[in-house]
């Protein structure tokens, strides 16, 4: 028995230490944090369209985990939300962040408008290889999603050999459709065009309906840049409308508008051409940015021949003074036929050779360099400008009353058109890069009233996410990925002009990217949780 007792005592330590050695892990297991964020008290704005309500939201490893009441001290970090709408993060289908975005990974302009996730590769140029391209970011890390379309232009370039101005070989257009479906298996979410650009200026119907085949094959839609935007954009709806008929996919019509002074009101005869698609069944779509003005390069002022063959040949084209006299001739006829008797409505957004003309029209800067005031001196100012390195333009081509109509439209979609762009830069680029989803909450929604909040969030959110399918995206439901948005309703609104175009917007105060906040009260926080989207289907 003595025996018995002298064990029983000897290891009555070890059993208390185990005791509490237990006890400790059940209290560590008891605070470890069931959520590594929890945004409460705001009122969540689901991308469905169905009305706001208010409610506590759980983020765990970059998904939504829960939406309901939820206990704070169940994260590890909270934010308040009170007062502020909470939102999927906003996806911008229509971009061009090719060249920015490997410079400026942090994507402070899109971030800060609350956008989330990017479609780039649009109007037919897209990177060479996708596949490539994709690793590249991946590696260095970026602050937002990115997916892409593989372009039209590009692919064209490589699988034709020189003289664009015609129907490629049966030769080149295999090659050309193993281009595409090379990049869907990489995981391109479509196919792009950008006909109003040379080389996809010279292709025929039949040679883009191959091509958006290729595409349709893996799941991908049709995105096009139409060939006219102006005097004959119903002849470009309605190839558009022929493409996707005949290559079997979704069409998306990219910055839906009227660019024509003398077509202004048009779109209701537009609209009604892609309801009327619709209501056969065919799934049309469009993009648009919500500001009365566009953006390219000056080459769109110029007749499509004069870049047949490249930079080098429209150079010598322009050099030739028959050749030369030919162009003013034409351009000042390309102004008239959309409406107007010169260039002042084309300004320069960046010319790199000379800065001082930025922010002027053509109009203005002809009138301080030659001292005249005529179109043919304009046309002239405008050669020397593209023969001196080019220059971004912003063409204020548009009328408000089309803007608003086309934006009520239950299916159009919300794109900014823009690139990733360095705030510190001297370039006065088009202010849609800068406050375009937020002048839809702040002047289409809260000022001017034209749709209700909640079908506004639905045609950044949602919808997008829909039509490219990112099914992981755009609502905020458990399982989804946590791309988030808070702002306040009330302030909530752009400051980009253009005067003065870089200017962040207000009232956007936290953006989560993949459940990390990359905007925090109005600051970048240098994180980079962004990822590639790569389309899947049984192809890829």
């Amino acid at each position: 028995m003595m025996t018995k007792k002298l064990l029983l005592f000897s290891l009555l330590p070890v059993l208390l230490l185990t005791v509490v050695a237990v006890s400790r892990l059940r209290q560590a297991s008891a605070s470890a944090a069931d959520f590594d964020v929890i945004i409460a008290g705001g009122r969540i704005v689901d991308g469905t369209g169905n009305p706001w309500f208010e409610s506590d939201l759980a983020i765990k490893d970059g998904r939504i985990a829960e939406i309901g009441k939820l206990d704070p001290k169940r994260a590890a970090k909270v934010i308040d939300a009170r007062g502020l709408v909470i939102a999927p993060g906003f996806i911008d289908v229509h971009t061009h962040i090719e060249g920015g975005i490997e410079r400026l990974p942090q994507a402070e302009n899109f971030l800060r408008m609350g956008v989330t996730s990017v479609v780039t590769g649009n109007c037919g140029s897209s990177a060479q290889s996708l596949g490539e391209w994709f690793s590249r970011l991946e590696q260095q890390g970026i602050s937002i999603n990115v997916a892409s379309l593989v372009g039209h232009n590009t692919v064209r370039s490589s699988g034709m050999n020189g003289n664009f101005d015609r129907p490629p070989t049966s030769e080149e257009l295999q090659k050309m459709r193993e281009l595409v479906s090379q990049a869907m298996r990489d995981g391109a979410v479509g196919f792009s065009t950008g006909l109003e650009y040379v080389p996809g200026t010279y292709a025929k119907t039949d040679e883009i309906v191959a091509l958006a085949k290729a595409s349709a094959e893996f799941g991908g839609l049709y995105a096009t840049h139409m060939r006219n935007e102006d005097a004959t954009v119903e002849q470009a709806i309605k190839e558009s409308l022929e493409v996707g008929a005949l290559a079997n996919c979704p069409v998306e019509i990219s910055h839906f508008k009227i660019s024509s002074k003398s077509r202004w009101g048009a779109s209701a005869i537009t609209i009604k051409m892609v309801e009327d698609a619709r209501s056969r069944g065919q799934q049309v779509t469009v993009d648009q940015y919500l500001y009365p003005a566009s953006s390219t390069g000056i080459g769109i002022l110029f007749p499509s021949w004069v870049f047949d063959g490249g930079n080098e040949k429209a150079k010598e084209r322009l050099n030739d003074p028959p050749t030369r006299e030919r162009v003013r001739r034409e351009m000042i006829e390309k102004a008239k036929i959309g409406g107007f008797s010169d260039f002042a409505f084309a300004y320069v957004a960046n010319h790199s050779a000379d800065q001082s003309i930025n922010g002027k029209n053509i109009a203005e800067i002809t009138q301080l360099k030659k001292q005249k005031t005529d179109a043919a001196a304009q046309a002239e100012q405008a050669i020397e400008i593209l023969l001196n390195g080019g220059a971004q333009m912003v063409l204020r081509k548009m009328s408000d009353e089309d803007v608003d109509r086309i934006f009520k439209q239950p299916f159009t979609m919300v794109a900014s058109d823009a690139g990733v762009t360095d705030i510190a830069s001297a370039s006065i680029p088009h202010p849609r890069g800068f406050g375009n989803n937020a002048r839809v909450l702040g002047v289409y929604v809260r000022e001017k009233k034209l749709v209700g909040l909640e079908d506004a969030i639905r045609k950044m959110t949602s919808l997008p996410a829909g039509v490219f399918k990112l099914w992981d995206r755009g609502l905020l439901r458990p399982g989804m990925a946590a791309d988030l948005v808070l702002f306040d309703e009330k302030s909530v609104g752009d400051r980009a002009s253009f005067e003065q175009p870089k200017q962040y917007p207000t009232g956007i105060r936290f953006v989560l990217v993949n459940g990390q906040a990359v905007i925090e009260n109005d600051k970048h926080t240098g994180a980079k949780p962004g990822r590639i989207l790569r389309l899947r289907t049984a192809k890829n």
